[in-house]
This record gives structure tokens, sequence and C-alpha cells, in this order.
């Protein structure tokens, strides 16, 4: 737990079972394998209840924020560890619970005999508060007979390295004595073997650490009161806590029905409460960033910081992705702007605030040390003719459907507008195609001998294949698809607030245009969209031949490597690959319900050759030749055949809107909406059950989670599938 600040004090739990080495968990590593961990519950904001399974036991962790005084008010913790069945020996568990702060404010230890009672601290951000470490219970309050404590002070090169620490200090040559009950030695913290520093400076983070070490079940409440609380009514603890704790449960519960009428719609409980996990791991996962990004710029020889800033911002999955990403981010939104609209407005202005004056906004923010210990080194430069996918567009345009549009709506879209428009022409600029109305990628790898097609990272799509031989002549379906609709919201906008709106909507019926689209889009031999550009369908991968010199060992060799080779020059055509890229014009809603175009698409989306499966639609066509294809020896195929639920909530979304306009296609869409929608909802439901997680994607041959886990990022956007919320 942290407040909103670049050099916060943060409070934790970190925990140990007692074996025969020392096996410390503390932030989420998807190396641990445990078999669940996530929210089960999350309002976003003053409570939260989580559940965590590890091996042999389960730790429920709960807090509650109880407003009052000038710093936001009281927290309060309680942890409760069940042994994961009776019959045995109860194992030996060591909770540590952790204060620490990252370069400013101060802490102070109250220690009794080896007990580490409470730490009283100041910050610019909290003023004066304390901290305590109340002595373990039962489930129902009772003392427990016995238990051991051990405390920590150390100093730690930053927060990012709080885990090395506490493990450096780890000892093995302590005693468990309960009364009646054999002795048993056990790891705990002992004296801090301090780490280096980060080159050039001192450690300055304080890190307080309290350790209890006993038997399951039990249960341990933490409070942190502000000073400057002062009309408190008593401390959150207890029964207190409990009675706390059961009035949010209630709250959210109602809340969750009044947004997204699950049990209106005949969902069963077990569904609901999956449901309601997806939408909490989203809230949970939230997090505030400071610093500053990486960037290579045209204007300069050198990469440079960009200037520091804030980000409070969800992110796609915090034990894989603990970051920021543009295009993630208003996928995230539409789910969040449903639950809280002004949690989703302050988070769009914080995305909007980061813009340079140009008008570009670095696509991934690593911004501070927690994200930088998750990315590898050469992804964290960034470059400033970088687009990404502009789906904060599509949050906007949630937020303008909400009812009760007042003052202060108005006065945040105003105080948006400049930015929006900044950003908007930005794009019309630096990502303009090479005619009139059509738009193109930059930043696709350059190294065509290395990939089997090169990457377009921008685009978000990644290794989807586009024109084989990356070149100024492209034209990218998908990109023009995203402005016609930013270039809608933008007019919405710009009608609300009585701004000129013209141009805006000039821009949009041109990239509405179906007969433009087909023009620049439509590949008649295909029967489908496509991107354009320089492409060959005869490219493959093989391994370079290597001839050894003369006397030269062959063990003296390095190994031959996988390169492109071009069976066939490439030509100016369209790009035979029928995906997610293809499916745009429907997507985005920009077909005429009578377009034959839409038919077509129809067709190939309900084709099991094609896009169709039991779980979802795949992001490649089976037919498709580069599906499922490895884009270099040990790159594995990403968006060439797995299902994507962002992609596919568009789908659901983009089924719904034809089958309620009159048209030749309304039954067939209509059926596909029910068909499809009901897929998704069945497999993700089933893998969460059966895996304990939402997976950042699932396999179009079985169905099951695959990628990184838990990714509730759009992958929770399951909760709108099942709300009929588009």
């Amino acid at each position: 737990m942290r407040p909103r600040s670049p050099r916060p004090p943060v409070a934790g739990l970190m925990w140990l079972r007692q074996a025969a080495e020392a096996r410390l968990r503390h932030t989420c590593e998807q190396s641990d394998g445990l078999p669940g961990y996530g929210w089960l519950l999350h309002d976003g904001l003053r409570f939260g209840a989580q559940e965590i399974r590890d091996r042999g036991l389960t730790l429920r962790t709960e807090f509650v924020k109880r407003p009052g005084g000038e710093h936001g008010g009281d927290w309060s913790w309680r942890v409760t560890a069940r042994p994961e069945s009776a019959g045995e020996q109860s194992p030996l568990l060591s909770l540590l619970f952790y204060v620490a702060t990252d370069g400013q404010g101060t802490l102070q230890p109250h220690v009794e005999d080896t007990r580490l009672v409470s730490v009283t601290g100041t910050s610019e951000e909290l003023g004066r508060f304390n901290i305590t470490f109340h002595k373990p219970t039962t489930e129902t309050g009772e003392a427990l007979r016995y238990a051991s404590y051990n405390h920590l002070e150390a100093r730690s090169p930053g927060l990012h390295r709080l885990t090395d620490v506490v493990k450096s200090s780890l000892s093995n040559r302590f005693v468990y004595a309960a009364p009646g009950e054999a002795k048993r030695r056990y790891f705990a913290v002992d004296t801090d073997r301090a780490l280096p520093g980060e080159p050039g400076q001192a450690p300055h983070s304080h890190l307080l650490l309290h350790q209890v070490t006993l038997t399951l079940p039990c249960r341990v409440e933490v409070t942190f009161e502000s000073g400057s609380f002062a009309e408190r009514p008593g401390s959150l603890v207890g029964a207190a806590l409990s009675q706390e704790l059961a009035g949010h449960v209630a709250a959210f519960e109602q809340r969750f029905e009044e947004t997204f009428s699950l049990a209106r719609k005949g969902f069963p409980p077990q569904q609901r409460r999956f449901a309601q996990a997806a939408l909490s791991n989203m809230l949970g996962g939230m997090g505030y960033f400071h610093g500053s990004s990486v960037v290579q710029s045209a204007h300069s020889q050198h990469p440079l910081p960009y200037p520091e800033g804030p980000l409070f911002t969800a992110v796609p999955s915090r034990s894989f992705f603990p970051r920021g990403f543009l295009w993630d981010e208003g996928f995230h939104q539409l789910l969040l702007a449903r639950w809280d609209p002004a949690l989703s407005r302050e988070v769009i202005a914080h995305w909007l605030d980061l813009m340079n004056a140009e008008g570009w906004i670095p696509r991934e923010q690593i911004l501070d040390d927690e994200a930088r210990a998750k990315v590898p080194p050469e992804f964290i430069l960034q470059h400033s003719e970088a687009a990404n996918p502009p789906t904060l567009f599509l949050a906007l345009r949630q937020l303008l459907r909400e009812p009760g549009q007042g003052p202060a709506e108005l006065s945040y879209l105003r105080s948006l507008f400049p930015r929006l428009h900044t950003w908007y022409e930005w794009y019309n600029t630096t990502q303009a195609g090479p005619l009139p109305y059509t738009f193109r990628w930059r930043g696709r790898d350059q190294d065509t001998d290395l990939f089997l097609n090169p990457k377009t990272l921008t685009s978000g799509l990644d290794d989807y294949p586009r024109a084989s031989h990356p070149s100024p002549a492209e034209r990218h379906l998908d990109l023009r698809c995203w402005m016609a609709l930013a270039s809608g919201v933008m007019a919405q906008v710009a009608e609300r607030l009585g701004e000129p709106a013209a141009e805006y909507r000039r821009m949009e019926q041109v990239l509405r245009d179906n007969a433009l689209l087909e023009q620049q889009h439509w590949a008649a031999q295909l029967g489908m969209f496509a991107d354009y550009g320089n492409h060959s369908q005869a490219v493959g991968l093989e391994r370079e031949k290597v001839v050894l010199g003369p006397g030269q060992p062959r063990h003296q060799v390095p190994t031959p490597r996988l390169v492109r080779v071009v069976r066939k020059p490439p030509q100016l055509q369209f790009v035979g690959a029928l995906g997610y890229v293809s499916l745009f014009p429907f997507l985005l809603q920009l077909l005429r319900p009578d377009s034959p175009r839409l038919g077509s698409i129809l067709g190939d989306m309900r084709s099991e050759q094609k896009l169709w499966t039991p779980y979802g639609l795949r992001s490649l066509a089976r037919t498709s030749p580069l599906y499922m294809k490895h884009n270099t020896e040990h790159d594995p195929p990403y968006w060439r055949g797995p299902i994507w639920i962002n992609m596919n909530y568009l789908a659901v979304g983009a089924l719904h809107h034809y089958a309620s306009l009159e048209g030749p296609y309304q039954q067939q869409a209509a059926a596909l909406y029910q068909e499809l929608r009901a897929n998704l909802i069945a497999n993700l439901h089933r893998q969460y059950r059966e895996s304990g997680y939402l997976w950042e994607q699932y396999s179009d041959s079985t169905g099951k989670g695959q990628g990184c886990y838990p990714f509730t990022g759009w992958s929770a956007l399951v909760v709108l599938v099942m709300a009929e919320e588009y």
C-alpha cells in the first residue's frame, strides 16, 4: 500500500512457509507457480479482499480505508491464514509486515523485547502517522496461545530491492518453542547485511519489518492511523473491522448488480463471483508511477530522459507488465468508466498530461524502478515517431454517453480539448500514408533478414502479418479505422463544447465513406479488407549455410542462424492475411448495414477453417500462410492464431450493433452475437475455474489460457460481455 507520491512510504506483506529452505514470497512472480491469487472484491477506493493460495495454505488479506483528517484518513489490514487441509501437523508460517520510506520522511520503531509493536512516522503527503502491529488471534478474535517474534531495521538501495534485503538477512538459527510441542527451527530476519547502493549513491530506503511466526489457523491485524484524524471513533480492529468489512462487501455487491445486472440476466453465483474478481483485479492492479521515459527523438543525436511526471493508470498485469501501455489503457477504461466514471476521467487526464509539445505520448510508460525491473533493457528506449492505437477515444466515447453530464464534466472536457486536438493532429501528420486519407504505422522492424515478417509493435498487434518488405508505400487498414473513430469522437467533444467541429466531421465522413474504404483497402481477389504494401507471400526461414575456413575446427564455427529467404520478389499488392486487421471496418462499425462486405466478413468470422473457434475468434485465419508460424527461431507466434479478448470484445459489440440495424445481415449478426458471446463467457469462466487466473490470450485449439497471468487488463472485458455493455 502506498500514497500517490513520487517518493512514498510504503507498507506491505511478505510471507514464508517454514521448511528446509527459505522460500520467501513477496512480489507476484509467475515463477512461483501459485495455484491462484488475486482480488475477490475491490471497490477501487476504500476496501478490498484478496485470496492467495500457496502450497499448503490459504491467505485472505482484507483492507478498509476510513476517511478523516487532512491526509486521507486511517487504514486497517487483516490477514487470515488457514491450512489447505486438516489432519496434518499444522504448518509453521511467518508473516512479515513492513513499512519503508523511499528517500523522504522518517520512521521511528517502538520495540518491546523482540517484538516491533509499532512505528511512528512522518511524510510530506501523510503528515504524522502511527502503524500498529496487533498481536495475532484466532479467527474468532481470541488470543493465540503462542507466537514467536522477530524484527529488522535495514537500509535498501530502493523499494525495488526490499525482497533482496530481507532475503539477505534471513537466518535459521531461531527456535519455535510452543509449550507442549516439539521445538522447531525456523528462518527469521536477523541482522542487516546491507546491499550495495546503486552506482554513485548510498542506500536511501529505510525499512522496518515485523515478523510473527505461528501455526495455522491464525489472524493478524495492522492499523495505520493518521495524526490529523482528531475525531476518530475508535481503532478499526477486531469486531469494529469485521463490521466495517461486512458493510463494504454488501455495498460492493449491491453496486455491482446495479452496474452490470448479472443476476437479473440469469448468471449463477459462481459466474457472478468470477466477474466480480475480474473487475476487482483490474481495480486492485492500478498503480501510481512517477519518473521519466528514455526517449530517442529526431531532434537529438542520443537518447534523453523525458521530463519527469506521474501516471495513475491500470496495468495489463501487475506481476508481468507493471506499467502503463497506451493502447491497453483505452480498453481498461471501457470497464472502469462504467464502474467509476470519475476514476476513469482522472486516469485519462494523467495519460494526456504525458504528451510532449508535438502531441506524442510514449506508448509504454517505464517510469520507475518497479517498472524497469520487469523490462528487458532493449525495450526501455522509446522512439518519438512511434504511435500506438488511440484507444483512449473508445473510453472518451463511453464517457460522453454517461447520463448526467453537468458543468463539472463540461469543464473536464474543456481542459482536455487542447491536448486531444494536438494528439489527433499528431496522428494525422506523423502517421499519414502515401495517398490522401490513408495511414501508415511508423516504426516497423527494419532487419528484414532475420524476421519472417517484420513486426509492427506500434500497431499493438506486434507480429500480425503486414507487408513482407516495409516501405513508405504501405497503407494500414487498422490505423485508418482508428482515425475514423478518433475523428467522430473529436467532433462530438467539439460540438459539446461549442468549438469548431466541421473539420472533424468532414474527416469522419470521408473515413467512413464505404466507397473510398473499398477503393483503398478491399482486396477483390482475396475477398477481404487488407493492408497494402510491398509484399511477397513466398518467404520462409532457413538455416544459413556456414562454410568452414581452411583448417578451421568445426567446434569454432558459430551455430548457423535461421534467416529469411525470399523465393519470389515482392511487389506492391494487398497483403493476404485474414485476421483481426481484416475485420477492422466491422469491429469499429464503419460498414453500412447493407454493405455486401459485411456479409463477407460475417462468413469469414463463422468459418472454422478461418476465424471461428468454440472459444472465440482467432487472431489469424488457419488458411493464412503465417498462421502459428514463428517469426524467428526464438520468437513464437503471438498475434498469429491465439484468441485475444480485447478484439473479441469489439467483435461482440459490433455484432450487437449490426443485429440492432435493419439490413440483409441483421439476423445473421444476431445469431453470431449470441453464439460468440456464449463461447467467450463459457471458456474464460472455465479457464478461471480450472487455473485460478484470467490469461493474456487463449489457445485457438484448446481454449486454454496462455501467455502471462494473472492478466486482468483487457481480458477483464469479459465482464462487459456478460453485462452486454458495448
